[in-house]
């Protein structure tokens, strides 16, 4: 999705690519003489935009602060990806790669989980996007003493009719924000199981259908924080990307103090001038050009293959499930239409591997303490997986 370079294996980030000029066009030639006028001379067309390289997701830090995702700016075909990508950058500075990865999964109707350390605008991101979509959205802060019914909802008993009557959790809107999901017992962390699988919600026996667009939008801190509980696999599995938030390089970090220094509001979005540029038909159109990218059988060859490399890694005890294989082939789509293009190609697949996989990995202990992370891993599988051509 952007005209830059794959970065460099050192982890540098890539130098962003030479700006070219538009071409002017050549003044047509004034007559020599009134008896025999020269022809004008044809104006030289502006040269035609070079094909977009894809760069490759860094690789992630094995120490808790994460590597940033790279800066991404497709040229987007829709106008209702670029309109949210100007909303959200008049509150959010930076953070492209992270933006990009969001709207792929949100244009390919999954899950997604923003890992971070504290203060780097996870929570923020998530509401500036929300803010662009005239959809509903409800946030839940999980806490250690947090329940199920808590989030799905529970039956109350009302005294005045002596009848139970269900009172909806906050599961039941378009965009929900699960903020800190790690600082929650698994009790409570499987109430979100059957929400985000089959979109319902199941309580006294009942099930009840949750509002579509659907989506969870969740943060969490490393999990070698104090005070937090991994996600089990059952879960992780179920978010179609896992995003790496990282610290903002230094001209957005001097941005965001300027910000904050002419008085930006991070308490009311709306107050800094966001507003909603898209609504749920919108979104409903771009999720259909989206399913209908057309996907070779080649393509599908290459998923396949990589997700079968995954389960014979010498490092990895629990490889990627045939979900994940799903997910890859949903993200990569999106990545492809974002990128103005009705098919896709092996680089789009390329750059959603780590995004669509790296949570999906079970890296051995003894490899863990060797510093091997689910990234690395992926970055060995994608150059010995065959491209197809």
């Amino acid at each position: 999705m952007s005209d830059q370079n794959p970065p460099p294996p050192n982890g540098e980030p890539p130098k962003p690519p030479p700006l070219t000029p538009p071409s002017m066009p050549t003044v047509p030639v004034m007559p020599t003489a009134p008896t025999a006028p020269s022809m004008p001379t044809v104006p030289v067309m502006p040269t035609a935009p070079s094909v977009p390289s894809v760069p490759v997701m860094p690789v992630a830090d094995a120490v808790p602060s994460p590597v940033p995702e790279p800066v991404l700016a497709p040229p987007a075909p829709a106008a209702m990806v670029d309109a949210i990508r100007g909303e959200v950058g008049k509150v959010i500075v930076g953070q492209q790669g992270v933006l990009a990865g969001f709207l792929a999964a949100l244009l390919a109707d999954g899950h997604v989980l923003l890992e971070g350390v504290p203060g780097v605008a996870k929570t923020l991101l998530v509401k500036t996007v929300a803010s662009t979509l005239n959809l509903e959205m409800a946030r839940i802060q999980f806490t250690p003493d947090l329940m199920p019914s808590d989030i799905t909802g529970q039956l109350m008993y009302e005294q005045k009719t002596s009848e139970f009557t269900f009172r909806e959790g906050p599961v039941f809107t378009n965009l929900l924000l699960a903020d800190e999901i790690n600082r929650t017992p698994p009790k409570t962390q499987a109430a979100l199981l059957e929400v985000m699988e089959e979109r319902q919600a199941t309580v006294a026996g009942v099930a009840r259908a949750l509002p579509s667009p659907f989506m969870v939008i969740a943060t969490q801190n490393p999990v070698e924080y104090e005070g937090t509980y991994p996600l089990p696999e059952a879960q992780l599995d179920r978010f179609l990307a896992k995003l790496y938030v990282g610290y903002p390089e230094r001209d957005s970090e001097q941005e965001i103090l300027a910000r904050h220094n002419r008085g930006l509001n991070l308490h009311e979005v709306a107050a800094n001038g966001v507003r909603a540029v898209a609504s749920a038909a919108d979104l409903a159109d771009a999720r259909a050009m989206v399913r209908a990218t057309q996907v070779d059988d080649s393509i599908l060859g290459y998923i396949t293959e990589i997700v079968r490399a995954t389960r014979t890694s010498p490092v990895v005890d629990l490889g990627v499930s045939p979900r994940g294989g799903v997910a890859m082939l949903g993200l990569s789509k999106a990545w492809a239409w974002m990128a103005g293009r009705d098919f896709v190609t092996p680089d789009d697949v390329k750059m959603i591997a780590k995004p669509a996989l790296r949570h999906r990995l079970a890296v051995q202990p003894e490899a863990e303490l060797e510093g091997v992370t689910p990234d690395i891993i992926l970055d060995g599988l994608l150059e010995s997986v065959p491209v197809p051509r």
